[in-house]
C-alpha cells in the first residue's frame, strides 16, 4: 500500500509518501500569514485550496490520502458555490478576547467546561464562527437563504475538493460547540456562541470511507494534526505521551476514559470506523518556536548553531527568567492579559543570556503543561518529543531536567504526516506500522527553586498584565 499524508500547517502544505520502503516529502509549499492589525491572523482559503490540489496533484499513484488540519482555524463559505465568504481566521487569532470576556463575566465557562471539555479563549473555533456570523454581512444573507456553510478548514476542503461536507470528532473537540459526551453539536453551547447549527458539517469518523477527490483518489483518514502527531509517535496505550515543537508547543496524553480536570483539556484522540473514540489530555504553549524566532528578530542571536551550547549555568540558577507569554498564556492558566518579560535583568545581563533564558522559559511552561496531565493522566514511559526546537540539545536536556522524565528525541522529521498516514492506512483496510525510534536523554537532578523562581516570575507577569487590562 502508498499512501498519500497531507499536513495543511499553519504555515505551510506538505505531502508526503507512505509506503513499506518508508516515508518521502514529494511536495510543500509555504502560504502567506496575514496580519489586518494587531492580534489577527489570517489565511487566504483560495491559496490553502491551490496548495492542497497541487500537494495531490504530486503523487497520482497512491491507494489512498489521509489529511491532516491545523485545528481551529476557521471560515465560512456558500454552500452551492463553495466559494469562500471569509478568511481563515487562524488558531493564533485573538480578535474575540473581549467576547470570551464578556460570557466569562457571565459564568458562561462553567457549560463550556461542561459539555466541550474547554475554557472560554480565542484560541477555540466557537467565538470565530460567531464573529462571523454577525460581522460578515454576506454570512446573514446565505444563512436566511440555508446556504451558509461554518466550519473548520478540513470541512471546508473536504466539502470543495470531494463533495463531502463533513468533518471530524478530532477537530470538532477543537471548537466548543462539541459536546464530548455524545459527540453530536450542542445546541446549547451553538445557540450561547451565536453558531447556526444547521450550518454546521455533519460529524463523521476520523477513518473510513470519506469521499473521494476528483482524480478519484479516496480520502480514508482526517484529523487534526496533533492527534495524527500523537498517532505517528507510536501513542497506543493510556498514558502514552508526545510534545510537538512547533510555533508552539503541544503536549498530548492518551487517557484510557474522558477525564477533566481544571486547566487540561480532554479531547478526542481518534474514532476509528466502527470503533469506541479514543480520548485523550491536551495542553498547549501558545509560543514555543515563536518565543525562539522573536528573540533571533530582535538579534539576540543570529545562527541556530550559537544556541546549540552555552558555557555558563543555567539563567534560571542565576535570577534570571523569561516567561514566554507573547500571546498570552495557554494550558493550564489560560491567560491571554498575559505578556511575555524577561525578570531579573541587570547591567551585566547579555544576549547569551536573555537567549538562554528563553529556551528555559519554554521549557518551564511545558512542564507546567505536563504536571497538570499527570496530576490525572498517570505517568508512564518517556515522552517523545519532535519539532524544530527537538534538534536542539542543550534545550532537549533542560527539558528532561525540568520533566523530571526521561526524553526521547524522535528520529522521524514528520510525524503527523506519518500519524496520518498511518490512520489513512487503516481507514483504507491495511496497516503499515513503524516503530518510533530516537535518541533517549535521561533527566539529572535539578534545585527545587529553579521551578520556584520560574513559578514567581510567572506569576508576576500575569499580575501585570491584569493590571494593564484593568486600566
Amino acid at each position: 500500500m502508498r499512501v498519500l499524508a497531507i499536513d495543511q500547517g499553519t504555515t505551510s502544505t506538505r505531502a508526503l509518501i507512505l509506503d513499506e520502503a518508508g516515508m518521502r516529502l514529494v511536495h510543500s509549499v509555504e502560504h502567506q500569514q496575514i496580519y489586518p492589525a494587531p492580534g489577527l491572523v489570517e489565511h487566504d482559503p483560495e491559496e490553502l485550496i491551490t496548495n492542497l490540489v497541487a500537494c495531490l496533484g504530486a503523487a497520482p499513484e497512491v491507494d489512498c490520502v489521509g489529511l491532516a488540519n491545523q485545528g481551529e482555524s476557521c471560515l465560512a463559505w456558500d454552500a452551492d458555490t463553495k466559494t469562500a465568504i471569509s478568511p481563515v481566521i487562524v488558531w493564533q487569532d485573538a480578535r474575540t478576547a473581549s467576547v470570551c470576556d464578556r460570557l466569562k463575566a457571565e459564568g458562561a465557562e462553567t457549560l463550556t467546561l461542561e459539555r466541550a471539555g474547554l475554557p472560554l479563549d480565542p484560541y477555540f473555533s466557537a467565538t470565530k464562527l460567531g464573529w462571523i456570523v454577525e460581522n460578515i454581512p454576506q454570512a446573514k444573507t446565505l444563512l436566511a437563504q440555508n446556504q451558509l456553510r461554518l466550519g473548520t478548514t478540513d470541512a471546508f476542503f473536504r466539502d470543495r475538493l470531494t463533495g463531502e461536507f463533513a468533518t471530524d470528532p478530532t477537530t470538532a473537540s477543537r471548537t466548543s460547540l462539541l459536546n464530548l459526551s455524545t459527540l453530536e453539536w450542542d445546541p446549547e453551547l451553538c445557540a450561547m456562541f451565536g453558531v447556526p447549527i444547521e450550518a454546521l458539517p455533519p460529524i463523521r469518523s476520523t477513518t473510513g470511507a470519506l469521499g473521494n477527490f476528483s482524480n478519484g483518489l479516496p480520502l480514508t483518514a482526517s484529523i487534526v494534526d496533533q492527534q495524527a502527531a500523537l498517532f505517528g509517535h507510536g501513542a497506543r496505550n493510556a498514558g502514552d505521551a508526545k510534545i510537538t515543537f512547533g510555533t508552539g508547543a503541544f503536549a498530548l496524553t492518551l487517557t484510557d476514559r474522558l477525564l477533566r480536570t481544571p486547566g487540561v483539556l480532554p479531547t478526542i484522540a481518534w474514532v476509528e470506523a466502527g470503533k469506541p473514540p479514543v480520548y485523550a489530555l491536551d495542553g498547549g504553549v501558545y509560543a514555543a518556536s515563536s518565543a525562539v524566532n522573536f528573540a533571533r528578530q530582535i538579534g539576540l542571536f543570529s545562527s541556530f548553531d550559537e544556541i546549540n551550547h552555552f558555557d555558563t549555568k543555567p539563567a534560571i540558577a542565576r535570577g534570571l527568567a523569561f516567561v514566554p507569554a507573547l500571546a498570552g498564556l495557554a494550558c493550564p492558566h489560560w491567560d491571554r492579559n498575559a505578556r511575555g518579560a524577561w525578570m531579573g535583568l541587570s547591567l551585566d545581563t547579555s544576549k547569551t543570556d536573555m537567549m538562554q533564558a528563553v529556551l528555559e522559559g519554554v521549557a518551564f511552561r511545558v512542564a507546567e503543561v505536563k504536571a497538570s496531565m499527570a496530576n490525572i493522566a498517570g505517568k508512564a514511559g518517556p515522552i517523545s518529543i519532535d519539532g524544530g526546537m527537538s534538534q536542539n540539545p542543550w534545550f532537549c536536556q533542560f527539558l528532561a531536567d525540568v520533566l523530571g522524565s526521561p526524553v526521547l528525541i524522535s528520529q522521524e522529521p514528520e510525524l503527523t504526516a506519518l500519524g496520518c498516514a498511518q490512520l489513512a492506512a487503516r481507514g483504507a483496510g491495511d496497516e503499515i506500522e513503524r516503530k518510533p525510534t530516537g535518541r533517549l536523554l535521561q533527566p539529572r537532578d535539578i534545585p527545587a527553586y529553579w521551578a520556584e523562581t520560574f513559578r514567581s516570575a510567572r506569576e508576576s507577569v500575569q499580575q501585570f498584565g491584569a493590571a494593564v487590562a484593568s486600566s
